[in-house]
């Protein structure tokens, strides 16, 4: 590490709110041993399902030091987004299309990655030091780091839970070699309550505080690449990309706020997408609708196939004519989820 002048951590915390976060604080990286232990039993139980790049880095995961050797602190961010308005409302119109909140507008990477160089820049020429930055992409464990640096607390759903901000931000993680007073963490305030573990459709939660990605609908619709398990589809409801419901059902969000970026409201066209125009889409028709969203990445088969078996779950049957033509689609998870929602909507009628 340089020596241009003394790491002040008051100092560099303001840095991050001047650069955009709404909450910083500073985690030691060595203490964050019980969640890499966690992490090893969750793969260990196949509850990571067909991720397997969680395996693969398994040890850089599980601990920052293995990552980066030389990291000494850890400065955890968080940028708010959250929404205007009830996001579960929309599970009320079968018809229409349910999107994360998150992913109702523009990729967050890119957002958190560009104030995250900002605060990386100004920390390097005012300290000397070495840094890295993350979003969560790398194999950081975000969440456990951020309630280490005392922005919240990991609650029963496994998410955390900021007093400030509720359920609804974004992560983002400066390693740097930079020795740092770290924050006291928050106790869990959870208490009682069990309202996220009661709010989920696929019964994903198989105690407190643990999660089994395999029943998760966030997992379903965006990492799970093949057919969806017949059981499960018909819980998936209207939930086309991502769920919000044990976000949304979190007591906490009564201190929530709604986002002051723009890019983080919901664009008009994603806000009630009717499901009979987005079965329709091919390639090219899906990148430009999804053109710098995170839906993006999944690819036009993954989502159509979310979009049909919504289809199958909405009981109109005027939609059967939409789906024929995907009865013969070149994917052949999508002629699946085709055959299925022709198959649940006659069942129904």
């Amino acid at each position: 590490m340089g020596n241009n002048s003394a790491p002040d951590v008051d100092v560099i915390l303001a840095k991050a709110l001047s650069a955009g976060f709404d909450i910083a604080g500073v985690a030691d990286p060595a203490t964050i041993q019980e969640a890499g232990a966690k992490l090893h039993d969750f793969v260990a139980k196949g509850r990571h399902g067909t991720m397997a790049w969680m395996q693969d880095r398994i040890s850089w995961r599980a601990d920052p030091c293995t990552l980066w050797p030389e990291v000494k602190s850890v400065i955890m961010l968080g940028l708010n987004y959250g929404p205007d308005g009830d996001p579960l409302a929309l599970l009320e119109r079968p018809d229409r299309g349910n999107i994360s909140v998150y992913a109702r507008n523009k990729d967050y990477h890119d957002s958190i990655k560009k104030r995250l160089k900002v605060i990386a820049r100004s920390l390097v020429s005012d300290y000397g030091c070495d840094l890295k930055v993350f979003v969560d992409t790398a194999p950081v464990m975000e969440k456990p780091l951020a309630a280490a640096a005392g922005l919240g607390w990991q609650g029963k759903h496994t998410n955390l839970i900021s007093p400030d901000l509720g359920n609804w931000f974004f992560l983002g993680a400066i390693f740097t070699d930079m020795e740092l007073p770290a924050a006291a963490s928050h106790k869990d305030q959870c208490g009682s309550c069990r309202a996220c573990l009661d709010a989920c459709p696929t019964d994903a939660f198989p105690a407190p505080y643990q999660i089994d990605a395999r029943r998760c609908i966030s997992y379903l619709t965006i990492e799970h690449k093949g057919p969806v398990d017949e059981a499960l589809r018909p819980l998936m409801g209207n939930r086309i990309y991502g769920c919000d419901d044990c976000l949304a059902a979190c007591p906490w969000n009564k201190f929530a706020k709604i986002s002051n970026e723009a890019q983080f409201h919901a664009r008009v066209e994603l806000t009630m997408p009717r499901l009979t125009d987005l079965v329709q889409l091919d390639d090219a028709g899906f990148r430009a609708l999804f053109t710098a969203s995170p839906i993006k990445r999944i690819g036009r088969d993954r989502f159509v196939r979310n979009v049909l078996y919504a289809l199958g779950n909405s009981g109109d049957r005027s939609a059967v004519p939409h789906i024929h033509a995907l009865l013969s689609d070149d994917n052949d998870v999508v002629r699946d989820a085709a055959k299925w929602a022709v198959s649940k909507l006659n069942e129904d009628s």
